[in-house]
């Protein structure tokens, strides 16, 4: 590869660069609106080919961005002109038995760490997407169809390992470097340095059996979505925390309106039933609930995901009820796609249960009263049409700001306000003193960054 230019001397791990013929893949995200040109990418195959790509880009000051599952939802894990630390193929997996205590690669994906959790009878807190990298999704917090039981991925994290500014690996825990720990658990995606390893503490398997729970209405309408929002928003508070669920307001291309919502219960179906059953109030309700291993359910969840999109989406914390009028708002959202979009939707993800139980100082991850995500996006197939979907998702957020508190930096978008203050609320001080610790030259800056 590349690394015998002279100019790249020092890299080691697999390098790319413009000129090779690998370079046009490996420079893609998994979302493909995202289109930029890297001066230089290295697949890191061992710790150390990402302390010599730190110290590499600090002698010749290129950029660093940092990449796993590349699914960062504005690209920011990578650039035009940078260096991309690519850690994926940093995906070892060891599992101790004993303690229940999994030692994780950084570069491995949810479904890497299913398939291994899985077939040894354990779930894992993880992500619903398959390739998503275990890292950002945790270092952002986390959130995912076991929330609400288990806590966020960041919650289930009991140690870490990073590459500082130096080029030096920093171990991580409650007891060491805590606060670089403290800072990690919700905003330690691209900040700080790169994370090679992380130690999650899992959940005895006592009864890996979930139950896959899938609802949607047959013929919607705009009152029938605003309707549904109502019965969430008054639903969710006392929701069993054993369930979890995204429900998403959508108008698609092929179909129209539609509500669809799919998340797990961790026990029977017929106990799943029962608490849905204010659901069934709106006309055209239909529910569909399997039982099976977790790593069954999940793999059905990540079959459902393409290999890659264009599209543009971003989240904001709900932490109160909204009024009639703002829900049929909100509703109103999705009414008129953007020219050229094949789907638009409206989501909320649960949140509340065991993720609230955890003090919003004692993490980075600051939104933990927050009863649910509402999240917007719009996907499109033709280039032609990017330009007016992105206008689409920004034009509708100004509105869910308005009436949100906060921003969930794993659903990221550019051109934020304060960004700091939105994404990790009154926690935003004490990271600055924590990134002036660990990072003092601002070696890992990025858009946003802190």
């Amino acid at each position: 590869m590349g690394s015998e230019i002279p100019f790249l001397k020092g890299l080691t791990g697999e390098v790319v660069t413009p000129k090779d013929p690998e370079y046009e893949e490996a420079r893609q995200e998994w979302n493909r609106a995202i289109d930029k040109f890297p001066l230089v990418i290295v697949y890191c195959e061992r710790k150390e080919d990402v302390k010599n790509a730190i110290r590499w880009a600090r002698r010749h000051r290129v950029s660093i961005r940092i990449r796993s599952g590349g699914h960062h939802y504005e690209g920011y894990s990578t650039g035009d002109f940078v260096l991309v630390i690519d850690i994926s193929r940093l995906n070892a997996l060891r599992l101790d038995e004993h303690h229940h205590l999994l030692y994780m690669g950084a570069g491995a994906k949810n479904t890497e760490v299913y398939d291994f959790v899985g077939s040894k009878g354990y779930v894992f807190p993880g992500g619903t997407c398959p390739t998503v990298g275990v890292a950002g999704f945790t270092l952002g917090g986390g959130w995912g169809f076991s929330s609400r039981l288990l806590g966020l991925g960041c919650d289930s994290l009991v140690e870490m390992e990073l590459v500082n500014f130096k080029g030096e690996i920093v171990k991580a825990n409650k007891h060491r470097h805590a606060d670089l720990f403290w800072a990690c658990r919700g905003a330690g995606g691209g900040n700080f340095g790169v994370v090679v390893e992380m130690t999650f503490q899992l959940p005895k398997p006592v009864n890996s059996h979930v139950t896959l729970v899938r609802f949607y209405y047959v013929g919607t309408t705009e009152e029938k979505q605003a309707a549904v929002m109502d019965i969430w928003q008054e639903w969710l508070p006392c929701l069993d925390k054993r369930m979890t669920l995204v429900a998403s307001f959508y108008h698609a291309a092929e179909e129209g309106l539609g509500i669809f919502a799919q998340g797990f219960f961790y026990g029977p179906p017929e106990e799943a039933r029962l608490l849905l059953a204010p659901f069934a109030v709106v006309e055209g309700f239909r529910v569909e609930l399997e039982e099976s291993p977790f790593l069954e359910a999940v793999q059905k969840v990540e079959e459902t995901y393409p290999p890659s999109e264009k599209f543009k989406s971003t989240g904001r914390f709900v932490d109160r009820r909204f009024t009639d009028k703002e829900l049929e708002t909100i509703a109103g959202l999705v009414q008129n796609p953007a020219e050229g979009s094949v789907y638009a939707a409206v989501s909320f993800y649960a949140m509340g249960g065991q993720i609230s139980k955890i003090d919003k100082r004692d993490t980075a991850f600051y939104y933990r009263d927050a009863h649910y995500i509402i999240g917007i996006q719009s996907v499109w197939t033709e280039d032609m049409f990017a330009e007016k979907n992105k206008a689409w998702v920004r034009e509708r957020f100004e509105y869910i700001k308005r009436i949100t508190d906060g921003s969930y930096v794993n659903f990221p978008i550019s051109g934020l306000k304060d960004y700091e203050r939105e994404y990790f609320g009154a926690n935003a001080k004490r990271l600055d003193m924590v990134n002036e610790r660990y990072d003092p030259y601002n070696v890992f800056r990025f858009p946003q960054g802190l």
